[in-house]
């Protein structure tokens, strides 16, 4: 095997497996194409930009990504070191400043001196017996999907999503907003009530809307059940979206006192509060089309837009047909895939499978064994998703990309359902730790 194990891809997995990599001693050439070449959705040269949102979910130990990020904070975690550093509010979630996150993981994988940043494109995999992580994401560069399709033959799959707008705060009339949480838990997100007429006037706007058409290589585009365009959604009936990102459950207007009939929620966006995103909102109208219908949402009657919502590309591999639970690739160990090209989906998840795989990538470079984490944890039960080891062979055809979720975990014994999440978690953490262990697994070491 080589000496120098190679990432290639300089997003959330990417650096994470880099940095983990490094942890363990080992030099690392991060590859990341940026900024010689930009895909669809990027803009800043910067490492783990952030493109679809500025959360990282909730940050509840006893809920599912909650706990993977628990597992991931006693890793050491690059992601969730610089996450917490440049956090801002979110109310139980955890959301940060999107710009302020990629420099800070941006300076701490640059400055580290066994990590070697190279800024070129990548349009092929290396030749093979050089232990190398594949972490190129949801847009992975057609020439690299090309390589990687030869590879991995039918399995190799790609399906879109889609981006939701943000809009400047100062555009935004407060007197027609309401700050809360639902169920009172703080006042992190401002909320756009809607009444009945208000939502029918909406609603109509929306099924209206003139969308971007699709091209030729997007017809038959399959959207991620949990990151459909809110149109797409509405499609479904008329009070979908009052059951969905527009929900009013848990809030009540304190200038009637009452339950709104539908809600928009507004979330903050940078530390200095001037932006904020339409959570859930992912949109694939035309750009002048979003902003006549999203100004008639209670409060952005004005609203200048910092983004508008866009459609891109996302490309993953059929995991049971192509990958080891150790995320090798089948048809050659020496090359794993980390991220969202994986069929994990989620910024968190992506992230998580990038510490596995620079723990694995190490070990392979020193000739050490491969380890897989338990399936208790979050972080095992993820893998074994996409890795085929808890599908059945239907499940296995028909695999899609997947959030982490208790449904993926082994199944607990009789527990009251309203104590599942904490059994959950102190099952997995426990299990990690004798995991940890057992194995020799250290932390990586924080931002200095």
């Amino acid at each position: 095997m080589s000496e120098v194990v190679r990432v290639i891809g300089g997003g959330l997995a990417g650096c994470e497996a880099a940095w983990r990599v490094a942890a363990a001693g080992l030099p690392v050439r991060l590859i990341e194409m940026k900024p010689k070449h930009f895909s669809a959705a990027h803009h800043s040269s910067d490492l783990a930009e952030l493109v679809c949102s500025n959360s990282l979910r909730s940050n509840i130990v006893t809920s599912a990504v909650g706990l993977l990020k628990e597992e991931m904070r006693r890793l050491g975690s690059l992601t969730l070191a610089a996450a917490e550093r440049t956090a801002v509010p979110a109310g139980r979630a955890l959301a940060v400043d999107r710009d302020l996150f990629a420099r800070a993981v941006t300076a701490a994988v640059e400055q580290h001196p066994l990590i070697e940043v190279r800024r070129e494109e990548q349009d092929a995999l290396p030749e093979e017996g050089a232990v190398t992580i594949v972490a190129t994401g949801p847009l992975t560069s057609e020439s690299l999907s090309a390589a990687l399709a030869r590879l991995t033959g039918e399995a190799h799959l790609a399906f879109y999503d889609a981006i939701a707008p943000v809009v400047f705060a100062d555009s935004i009339d407060q007197a027609k907003v309401f700050r809360a949480s639902r169920y009172g838990a703080g006042d992190d997100y401002l909320n756009c009530p809607f009444t009945e007429a208000d939502y029918a006037i909406f609603y109509d706007a929306l099924m209206n809307g003139e969308r971007v058409p699709l091209a030729t290589f997007e017809e038959g585009a399959r959207y991620f059940e949990g990151c459909l365009p809110v149109e797409v959604l509405a499609e479904r009936g008329r009070d979908t979206l009052r059951y969905g990102p527009m929900k009013p459950v848990g809030l009540v207007d304190p200038k009637t006192n009452e339950q709104p009939y539908a809600v928009v929620q507004l979330r903050q966006e940078n530390l200095q509060a001037t932006l904020f995103n339409l959570v859930g909102f992912q949109t694939k109208l035309r750009y002048g089309e979003q902003e006549r219908v999203f100004r008639l949402i209670p409060g952005l009657g004005e609203a200048r837009f910092a983004r508008l919502g866009s459609v891109h590309r996302n490309t993953f591999v059929r995991g049971p047909e192509v990958l080891r639970p150790t995320l090798q690739t089948r048809a050659r160990g020496e090359l794993l895939l980390a991220g969202q090209i994986t069929g994990v989906e989620g910024y968190v998840e992506s992230a998580a499978m990038g510490v596995l795989a620079g723990i694995n990538a190490a070990r392979l470079a020193r000739g050490e064994a491969l380890v897989v984490p338990p399936g208790s944890t979050a972080l095992g039960a993820l893998v074994r998703h996409i890795s085929g080891e808890t599908l059945t062979q239907l499940g296995k055809q028909g695999f899609q990309p997947m959030n982490v979720n208790f449904g993926l975990f082994e199944p607990l014994g009789r527990v009251k359902r309203v104590e599942r999440g904490a059994a959950y978690a102190e099952r997995a953490l426990a299990a990690l730790e004798e995991w940890m262990r057992a194995e020799g697994i250290r932390p990586a070491p924080g931002l200095a």
